[in-house]
């Protein structure tokens, strides 16, 4: 996406020509002196052993600039954490593995539970908040940066280009997100493409326009795993514990950060990863669970803004979504055809029926539980309320996990 066009309310930084990576590494490690930077991974045991995270490991172990590497691993067993420490050992930075499902950082979920701390059901949402608090906990890092371990086409320069706008000392950027063209033979981000975007418009035109629909809209891929972000950021924002994780950090970098110190990058020519499927007849699964939190956490983010949610402004939902969702179509078929892509106007109009009916869903929860599935506390309330947590953290992940 060769352009520099400047639009919505938040910075967006181009990707023009072939980048220096080296340059932008060189210009990291100086920054990292004064601003050291964890990386954070949230991986689950089922990509343990997969070409995408072999990829990954083997790039991230020569990048010269990251203080500390903090892998939360999900859904081990035994063999899958010996099968971890094998895979992550040829990381050279200063690694720590957090074994979720251990017993001694299972033992200190419960106790937090216990102690009035609603983490929610386990998923990448609660991975990644444990993880942040354990770099909160070492206080090795001034600000952390994050992504999947299922890239296809993972390099060095995506980390390093979603570092820089924030490591970067006179920038003044506390919160970056990256964005990619998704595609392989076809369009991907079919979430993106067909459920986010033609909701988060169709809301606009129901409610009018607000700042923080505005602010949702301005992003080119808001459903990126892919951010970088200053520490405090991990310290004061509330985390979901499901799908919506994503949507749910913008709402909370939306609701603590300066809107100028908010900003995109795009990272890469070209991104691909694992795909999950559809499953349009199992709302528990794939993309349909996946649409249902997601639109789940925008009904929330804009509860949180004052706007008002009813069953009439559902009903409308539904009609409008479903109309913006076939434009969207009719764009994107063009798109891939002056590009020479498959487009499969059935399969993406079967993914469109899906993702009304989970809008349905997720309204439906919405009513019925306005308050339901509440975000996980930020780490200060935690603290604050439990100040021992930090020591209690690095206890369990040195007791069940591995340190190199």
């Amino acid at each position: 996406m060769a352009d520099f066009f400047q639009s919505g309310s938040v910075a967006t930084f181009h990707r023009l020509g072939d980048p220096d990576v080296g340059a932008l590494e060189a210009s990291l490690v100086e920054a990292s002196a004064h601003c050291p930077i964890a990386l954070v991974l949230p991986c689950h045991a089922n990509e343990l052993g997969s070409e995408a995270l072999e990829r990954i490991v083997g790039q991230v172990a020569e990048i010269p600039y990251l203080r500390q590497v903090v892998v939360g691993i999900d859904g081990a067993g035994r063999e899958d954490w010996g099968s971890a420490e094998k895979i992550f050992s040829r990381l050279r930075q200063e690694t720590v593995l957090l074994w979720n499902d251990g017993p001694r950082m299972k033992r200190l979920t419960v106790e937090l539970a216990g102690r009035g701390v609603e983490l929610g059901a386990g998923g990448k949402g609660r991975n990644l908040w444990l993880c942040y608090g354990y770099v909160l906990a070492g206080g090795k890092a001034r600000m952390i940066a994050t992504h999947d371990c299922d890239i296809k086409t993972y390099s060095r320069e995506i980390l390093a280009r979603l570092c820089y706008p924030v490591a970067h000392p006179t920038f003044g950027f506390d919160f970056c997100k990256g964005y990619s063209a998704r595609f392989s033979d076809r369009l991907n981000g079919r979430v993106m493409r067909l459920l986010f975007t033609p909701l988060v418009r169709s809301l606009e035109s129901i409610v009018g326009g607000h700042p923080f629909l505005s602010y949702v809209d301005s992003f080119r891929y808001p459903l990126s795993g892919e951010a970088s972000f200053d520490i405090e950021v991990a310290r004061r924002a509330e985390v979901p514990s499901d799908w919506g994780v994503e949507v749910g950090f913008l709402a909370e970098v939306y609701r603590i950060a300066a809107a100028k110190s908010v900003c995109q990058v795009e990272i890469c020519e070209r991104y691909d990863h694992k795909h999950q499927q559809l499953s349009p007849q199992d709302a528990t699964k794939g993309l349909n669970k996946m649409a249902i939190d997601v639109a789940r956490c925008i009904f929330m983010a804009m509860a949180g803004q004052g706007i008002r949610l009813d069953q009439g402004i559902f009903d409308t939902l539904l009609t409008t979504y479903q109309q913006k969702a076939q434009d969207t179509m009719r764009c994107y078929a063009a798109d891939a055809e002056i590009n020479r892509l498959r487009y499969d106007r059935a399969e993406e109009e079967l993914a469109v029926a899906t993702f009304a009916r989970s809008i349905r869903l997720a309204s439906r929860i919405y009513l019925d539980d306005p308050l339901g599935h509440p975000l996980i506390p930020n780490w200060n309330r935690v603290e604050s309320a439990h100040p021992g947590v930090f020591r209690e953290i690095l206890d369990a992940a040195e007791g069940d996990a591995c340190i190199f």
